[in-house]
């Protein structure tokens, strides 16, 4: 399943946001290649409440587009309704000079007056046609494109108010600098589990297709080595690329020996029990019984009679922590059968004690200034109610930037109650996928997760192991979480 990624990029995002009085976020809904270009699909994207942005990219670079301060309805007045015009180097708004046409919507047909119409083809059911125009339903556009003009995405977004703002530094305190990556590194290969019988441990990750498992044990390898590395293993697929059970040893450096940490990759979590990784399937590489190379197969699971099959497994053939790996792209919109699949994994798996951890991927995907540099991933603010701070307004820049953290930090809770867990134990990575080399600071991000993976396996040893000495308790104290207050 790959990303569904917003097409609008940072400086047209913030050309959107200066047509808005008030501070404002958007989250999309709809994307034309992803679901398909018909309009019954966007008209089943509109809530029964809410404002809504749409966007048409036309082959020409230009995006045009209509604001709806209500959900649409067959012919309805909408004076606060407007059309604007996204340039590279500017932003148009044009209001509407007749309100009882601002919005007009027919099972075939949205259209803002007659400037912006986006129509079904009848002969194509599955095509949308864009006719754009100028007419006095609008002040004069200029639009001067004319009927079926080339357009290449689609976009709905929900236009939602940020809400009364604090400014605040970040709510979790992560040190940036080449010595604390080289420090964090060090605490990986030098770790010893806290259990004296255990020399090694391994880690599953568990998540649905496209969300990145592979990808980390690439990244985490690439942050060893000091150059980005390829599994033969990682592809796009709808199912998951990996079928079989394989687990990655993290070596110090290339040709190096073996850390103590244990990758271990699976088939893909589905959309309910009838698909991807079984619940008793997962037990059985938990429990050890899975044989490393095992392939998965829906139909013949797990069981004694499987070659390789572990009937008395040791404490070195299980699963010492398990780790679900979720996209940030698209965790708003995991399905019910989804969440209940991950649920359902959680509470068995804390039922045998397994700490669990969850990782957020594709951030830099999320938000813009992310993007630009992950060490913003923690900076941003937090929703408080009735506080009110007037000096935000003054720099519009800043404003936008933290607006997306926000939304980000949406992420990170829904994350947490896909899940079952809370918000502590979310962390988020950027996994390598299209750079050539390494970049300190993703290094940071990716290897204070595997801290934190460390840690919790060693907090749950402490209970049941006889202890042994482990250097995460003497490791860098700037990687460990704060508390997230909302």
């Amino acid at each position: 399943m790959a990303s569904i990624v917003p097409a609008l990029d940072l400086e047209r995002e913030m050309q959107l946001m200066k047509l808005f009085p008030e501070p404002i976020r958007l989250h999309m809904l709809y994307k034309g290649t992803h679901h398909g270009f018909q309009l019954t699909t966007i008209f089943s994207k509109f809530d029964k409440v809410g404002r809504f942005i749409l966007l048409v990219y036309l082959e020409s670079g230009s995006v045009r587009g209509g604001y709806l301060s209500k959900p649409p309805k067959a012919k309805q007045e909408d004076g606060d309704a407007f059309l604007f015009e996204l340039s590279p180097h500017s932003v148009s708004k044009y209001s509407p000079q007749d309100c009882s046409n601002a919005v007009v919507c027919r099972p075939d047909m949205l259209s803002f007056g007659g400037c912006l119409t986006l129509q079904m083809i009848h002969e194509l059911d599955y095509l949308l046609k864009l006719n754009l125009a100028s007419d006095e339903s609008y002040t004069r556009t200029e639009w001067v494109e004319g009927k079926h003009t080339a357009f290449v995405e689609v976009e709905l977004h929900r236009v939602q108010g940020a809400g009364s703002v604090l400014l605040t530094g970040p709510w979790r305190i992560l040190a940036w600098t080449e010595k604390d990556r080289d420090a964090l590194k060090e605490n990986l290969v030098s770790f010893k589990p806290a259990c004296q019988s255990l020399k090694r441990v391994r880690v599953l990750l568990l998540g649905p297709a496209g969300s990145g498992k592979s990808s980390f044990i690439n990244s985490i390898r690439s942050v060893m080595y000091g150059q980005v590395v390829l599994l033969p293993n990682i592809g796009i697929s709808a199912e998951g690329f990996t079928k079989r059970l394989k687990c990655y040893d993290i070596r110090s450096e290339r040709g190096g020996k073996p850390t103590a940490l244990t990758l271990c990759d699976v088939l893909a979590l589905g959309d309910g029990e009838t698909t991807g990784l079984t619940l008793p399937d997962a037990l059985a590489v938990i429990n050890g019984h899975a044989p490393e190379g095992y392939k998965f197969q829906s139909e013949a699971p797990i069981d004694a009679k499987c070659a390789g099959y572990r009937p008395e497994p040791s404490m070195k053939d299980k699963i010492h922590c398990a780790v679900f790996v979720l996209d940030a792209c698209q965790v708003l919109t995991y399905s019910e059968g989804q969440q209940t699949t991950m649920r359902r994994f959680h509470s068995e798996l804390s039922d045998l004690d397994i700490p669990q951890v969850v990782l957020l991927t594709h951030v830099d995907q999320v938000c813009h200034a992310v993007q630009e540099d992950v060490k913003f991933v923690y900076t941003g603010r937090i929703l408080q109610e009735k506080v009110v701070c007037v000096c935000v307004l003054k720099v519009r820049t800043g404003l936008a930037i933290l607006r997306l953290h926000f939304c980000f930090f949406q992420q990170m809770q829904k994350a947490a109650e896909v899940v079952g867990l809370s918000v502590s134990h979310v962390f988020p990575v950027k996994n390598y996928s299209s750079e050539l080399s390494v970049s300190c600071n993703t290094d940071i991000l990716l290897l204070n997760a595997v801290h934190h993976i460390l840690q919790a396996v060693d907090d749950t040893f402490e209970d049941y192991c006889p202890p042994s000495p482990s250097p995460l308790s003497t490791g860098p104290q700037h990687s460990t979480s704060t508390p997230v207050t909302v």
